[in-house]
């Protein structure tokens, strides 16, 4: 049996050398059609199922990382979420594709893949774990380049805005394990990277869990999640990145620029979310 350490060289040698005599197998084809109907059943379900579109207000395990603030406005029901734009939702799209694919190739590769999507329980509260690969339970991501290198490089300990340590401690720690593993794969070079989450690394999910259910009694949110920064030597202010892709931002920030709330500005790279103008930017403001 392989093990998950030779997985990334596995699937590389997949496209380097090329098996052009062999036939796939069973197992292979087998996958290849799970994946099209999985590809298939995300690009309906992104476009036409309403549950998409529905507020989920019950604390499931893939939120345990996130913070506090943005956690009680999701289950709370209050402030004021604004859905995501059309290319938001064409990112979120290709981004589950993507990770399709790494489970696919994953098979390909001949490692094993099992337990996809299995219900755990953590502290009274439930989640769907992504699966586990030749023994060890694995979270999938597609990563941009910048946020891709934080996997590559160790850092994402130190900066974990969308709470996703604490997210596979909690699957880990619900099956009993004291090894787990991100496999990503950066969504602009195609490069892969396997991190690997040991018990001393992990967060105690359970505590959080515990944490989350007595700040969530109070009908006064938890602090901002992260304060504004300065934007570059305008003297201007904008929201930090851990807040950027946040729903809430607009009621959550309401107070800002004087009362008016959150101005945003298009620039080339992106919108920009300013918290205080002291000098109007040089862009069209939408």
């Amino acid at each position: 049996m392989k093990e998950i350490y030779t997985l990334i060289n596995d699937i590389y040698k997949l496209f380097i050398d090329k098996p052009r005599t062999k036939k796939p197998t069973k197992a292979v084809q087998k996958a290849a059609e799970e994946f099209a109907q999985k590809v298939k059943q995300h690009v309906l379900d992104r476009v036409y199922d309403e549950r998409n579109q529905e507020k989920k207000t019950n604390l499931r395990l893939s939120q345990v990382g996130r913070p506090a603030r943005q956690l009680w406005y999701n289950i709370k029901g209050y402030g004021q979420s604004v859905d995501p734009s059309g290319p938001t939702q064409i990112k979120f799209l290709y981004g589950n594709i993507l990770e399709e694919l790494l489970l696919f190739l994953t098979t390909m590769a001949a490692h094993k893949v099992e337990e996809k999507q299995k219900k755990v329980t953590l502290n009274g509260v439930v989640g769907h774990k992504d699966c586990r690969i030749d023994g060890v339970t694995v979270d999938i991501k597609s990563a941009s380049a910048h946020a891709f290198r934080k996997f590559e490089n160790g850092s994402l300990a130190s900066d974990d805005p969308f709470g996703y340590i604490g997210q596979l401690s909690a699957y880990a720690q619900a099956e009993g394990d004291d090894e787990a593993a991100f496999f990503v794969i950066d969504k602009q070079r195609g490069t892969l990277a396997l991190t690997f989450l040991h018990d001393i690394e992990m967060e105690n999910a359970s505590q959080k869990i515990t944490d989350i259910r007595s700040y969530l009694k109070s009908d006064d949110p938890p602090p901002r999640c992260y304060p504004d920064v300065p934007e570059g030597a305008s003297g201007n202010r904008k929201l930090a990145i851990g807040c950027v892709f946040c729903p809430y931002k607009t009621g959550c920030w309401h107070d800002t620029n004087g009362g008016v709330g959150l101005r945003t500005f298009q620039y080339a790279n992106g919108p920009r979310f300013l918290t205080y103008v002291a000098r109007e930017p040089n862009v069209p403001e939408i």
